[in-house]
């Protein structure tokens, strides 16, 4: 017998107090029934838990990969509606890696992908200010001031306030080409940050994921992280 936040993180879904957040947002099911108390004891040998509909099980190697994420694909490994999910992309990998934060269905761009739920919470928690390097193309001549707004702090639609520091790459026609640095991360963040000072985003890529970036990858492509990076990351949050 086991207590679920625990049983989550052995299978390398999230950390134990990841799991509380997976657990509010009912995406954690056991025996087809959506849990609703954080605590709740399960028997891990007769027991089923899924997690966003997928079976999940404890992880016996932790395995680090990123993905070139292409637009119109769903962060998730399940997808109810049948649109198609970055384990579309997965074909090769005999390893079941989970998503490490968001990245929009119309966004593409590093993903990074792990069964560690300990550093896959660290890395994706706002507290921990991991850096995120977007480049967008936004509708209308982007101005110095709408940088500074940005900058200065824009409230989300959950409550929140957004920030980003954001410089001007280059001027198109009836489109500016922006670089967006965020430490954050809220669900369509940098599309409501640009949207609320008048230039709706055109395209979207994250080209950076803390040190991890695009470089030889093709999109739909994913590789294994080196040993090297993924001691880079741990040390970045302090593992």
């Amino acid at each position: 017998m086991i207590r679920i936040n625990k049983y989550l993180s052995l299978c390398g879904v999230t950390s134990r107090r990841g799991a509380e957040a997976l657990i509010e947002q009912r995406r954690v099911v056991l025996n087809d029934v959506a849990i609703v108390k954080p605590g709740i004891v399960i028997d891990e040998a007769s027991d089923v838990v899924k997690v966003d509909g997928v079976v999940v099980t404890p992880v016996e190697e932790k395995v680090y990969v990123v993905l070139n994420k292409p637009t119109n694909v769903m962060t998730t490994l399940h997808d109810p509606f049948k649109r198609r999910t970055v384990r579309h992309y997965l074909k090769g990998l005999k390893h079941r890696v989970y998503p490490v934060g968001r990245l929009d269905c119309d966004a593409e761009g590093v993903l990074i992908l792990t069964n560690d739920g300990d550093l896959a919470y660290r890395l994706a928690h706002p507290k921990f200010g991991v850096q995120k390097v977007y480049e967008a193309k936004v509708r209308g001549a982007f101005k110095q001031s709408d940088a500074q707004t940005i900058s200065n702090g824009i409230k989300l639609d959950d409550g929140y306030v957004g920030r980003a520091d954001v410089n001007v790459l280059k001027f198109l026609p009836r489109l500016t080409r922006i670089r967006l640095v965020l430490t954050e991360g809220r669900k369509r963040e940098v599309k409501q940050l640009c949207k609320n000072v008048g230039h709706p985003v055109e395209e979207l890529i994250r080209i950076q994921f803390a040190s991890i970036t695009l470089k030889n990858l093709r999109r739909g492509q994913w590789r294994f992280l080196t040993d090297r990076e993924v001691s880079r990351l741990k040390q970045l949050v302090g593992l």
